[in-house]
């Protein structure tokens, strides 16, 4: 499958109005950090978050679509405002449905943001496909584009500048 160009992904950005995201190995680096007692911690990029509430702000619908439940994700989405925050289902493209359908949307209205095989059904259906650069390559093999980031180094705010730029937005301008 043939990727797109930036310039082609910013052409099909215009009309996406959800961004879905993954979050393991996506908001993060893939890891998870256990304590003895089972508490778990994630490590999330701040200029993720920021962009994420810039998008917001632009009138972007957000949402996180995770196939592992982790109360550390619901504090880190409550923090950022993120109202969508689907987790717990393998099948993320079901888990999604509903939303969908709240929100009037089909799945060629959404970018989804993944890294995993678990992500590909997703990914093969959505509007705009997108696989973090450090994704499984069977992901990569068929998304439609590829992040320069990997997943929690920035990938997020990537694909968030892309929808600025394709919308014509100033994120300085939705600074508060």
């Amino acid at each position: 499958m043939s990727k797109l160009t930036r310039h082609q992904l910013l052409d099909r950005l215009k009309n996406i109005q959800l961004l879905a995201l993954d979050v393991d190995g996506v908001l993060t680096d893939d890891s998870i950090y256990f304590g003895p007692d089972g508490f778990e911690l994630k490590r999330f990029n701040i200029s993720d978050g920021l962009f994420m509430v810039l998008a917001l702000r632009s009138g972007l619908e957000l949402a996180i679509v995770s196939g592992r439940y982790s109360p550390a994700t619901d504090t880190r989405m409550r923090d950022l405002g993120i109202k969508h925050v689907l987790q717990g289902m393998k099948d993320k493209a079901e888990m999604l449905q509903p939303l969908l359908e709240e929100l009037n949307l089909t799945l060629e209205n959404i970018a989804f943001v993944g890294n995993e095989i678990l992500d590909i059904d997703l990914v093969t259906r959505a509007g705009v496909g997108v696989a973090v650069a450090d994704s499984a390559p069977e992901l990569i093999e068929v998304a439609d584009y590829i992040t320069s980031l990997g997943g929690g180094k920035g990938a997020v705010r990537e694909i968030i500048e892309c929808y600025f730029e394709a919308r014509n937005i100033d994120p300085r301008g939705l600074l508060v």
